[in-house]
């Protein structure tokens, strides 16, 4: 019997609430984020559970869609780049090849409402994540660049049988993780915000945590319209292809990655490293054993590290756009699984204390002398395990009028052999989950792995 797929309701467009202001029509962009056209959209999203009290189906998912259109509206008020489209400026006399966002001449974010046939357990139940699951993404394998046509922000809200998913596909170039869940968080708040009035015009609600615009850009850096050395996209684009991948949830209790942080700073003589350093090396030293690689092979755990606070001054946590840096401890397989984890914990530790306002500055300085574009095929290394994303972020916060989400789960965007994507748990309390994509023969390996499944749990559906 064939899987049901999902199927389009409506799509529209979704403008700010208030007029953008003539200041604000150009958003500029940095080297972190001209460095991204070439890589995916964000696609993250949160699976909620229908109220059991509903007397008429049709008259939620009604008043949900207005209720979520309305405060989308009023989000894009203080995410008003989202809302926009990139535009590539040419010049022949000056010779100049730029790329920003048009924040006024667009249509506006988009949203989708489609319908699946299917159940939360349908979801959350098999071993591995579904493939339908990126079915609730707009975007699918689209990079960055496509924002020249396509929205910067596309919600697809997709109805299930007894529950709700709520997808974002947020172009890469114009936010990190920290501004996607900011953004997230604020449309969260302002949904909850009272009363709900999508026909009444009234001063947009004040929220929490207002979004930083004013991009940084290196001391010395006049021109904030940076020229790239290309002439046409063509020179710095490239679709990429995952290989056939399987998809799974792993979670770590409190207690668990307690037990690895104080082992791992026990074996080191340490009390420097941290909960997530511990976790990191943990699951670097299983994923090479599942590899059965040779001794002498190269192997790397790389981490994704917010620049804010490491930089001088620092940067607020609301900046909006990218200030992220990839990270990387290397070392032979040999080493990784014959040393204990407090080495290996060592190493993550050190790759991350070493990086701070002066290797932020180097990155950028160079990138200036020489701007180039990740290509994702370029970042995928092979043996290597990519810990992206972060347990910090507020995921399970955001509400809907649908109480907390039994679920976060991704789309296909940037996804590779060794990609391992960090979330909260849904308990709190330390707890995370990990979304591990591996070859279908290493993951059947890591799941025979005793020490690894001793640590990690099998189940967070929290229906099962």
């Amino acid at each position: 019997m064939s899987t049901p797929s999902v199927q389009l309701i409506s799509e529209c467009f979704i403008k700010p609430y208030s007029p953008i202001e003539d200041s604000n029509q150009i958003c500029y962009l940095t080297p972190w984020d001209i460095a991204l056209l070439s890589v995916h959209y964000i696609q993250k999203g949160l699976l909620f559970k229908k109220p059991e009290s509903i007397d008429n189906q049709q008259d939620f998912m009604n008043n949900l869609l207005d209720n979520l259109k309305h405060s989308l509206s009023l989000a894009l008020d203080h995410f008003y780049p989202l809302a926009g489209r990139l535009v590539t400026q040419k010049t022949q006399d000056p010779l100049s090849y730029a790329v920003f966002v048009d924040c006024i001449n667009s249509p506006g974010a988009g949203f989708i409402h489609a319908t699946l046939n299917m159940t939360i357990s349908d979801i959350l139940s098999p071993v591995d994540v579904p493939p339908v699951v990126h079915s609730f993404f707009d975007h699918h394998k689209a990079i960055n660049h496509d924002g020249h046509t396509m929205p910067l922000l596309s919600i697809k809200v997709t109805e299930l049988l007894d529950g709700v998913f709520i997808g974002c596909s947020m172009n890469h170039c114009i936010a990190d993780g920290t501004s996607y869940w900011n953004f997230f968080n604020t449309w969260s708040e302002l949904f909850q915000a009272k009363p709900q009035t999508p026909q009444v015009h009234v001063d947009a609600p004040i929220i929490s945590h207002n979004p930083i615009h004013n991009r940084w850009f290196p001391q010395g850096c006049s021109d904030r319209l940076i020229n790239l050395p290309f002439k046409h996209h063509d020179e710095f684009i490239s679709r990429y292809e995952s290989t056939k991948l399987r998809d799974r949830i792993f979670h770590f209790s409190a207690e668990s990655i307690t037990k690895l942080k104080a082992k791992a700073n026990s074996e080191s003589n340490s009390n420097k490293i941290s909960s997530f350093q511990s976790l990191s090396a943990f699951v670097w030293k299983s994923m090479t054993r599942a590899r059965n690689l040779q001794h002498d092979q190269k192997t790397s755990c790389k981490l994704t590290a917010n620049n804010r606070s490491r930089m001088e001054p620092p940067l607020p946590e609301q900046y909006f756009g990218n200030s992220v840096h990839g990270l990387e401890a290397e070392a032979t397989a040999g080493e990784v699984v014959e040393n204990n984890l407090g080495w290996a914990a060592w190493k993550v530790h050190v790759a991350v204390a070493n990086h701070g306002d002066a290797a932020v500055q180097k990155y950028v300085k160079e990138w200036l002398l020489s701007p180039m574009v990740y290509r994702i095929d370029m970042l995928v290394e092979a043996n290597s395990v990519m810990m992206s994303s972060s347990p910090r972020f507020n995921v399970y916060g955001n509400e809907f009028g649908m109480g907390k989400a039994v679920a976060v789960r991704s789309g296909y965007a940037n996804k590779s052999d060794g990609e391992v994507t960090a979330y909260p748990g849904r308990e709190g309390g330390g707890s995370v989950d990990l979304e591990v994509c591996l070859l279908p023969e290493t993951m059947a390996a890591l799941e025979s792995d005793e020490k690894f499944m001793s640590i990690a749990s099998v189940c967070n559906n929290p229906m099962c």
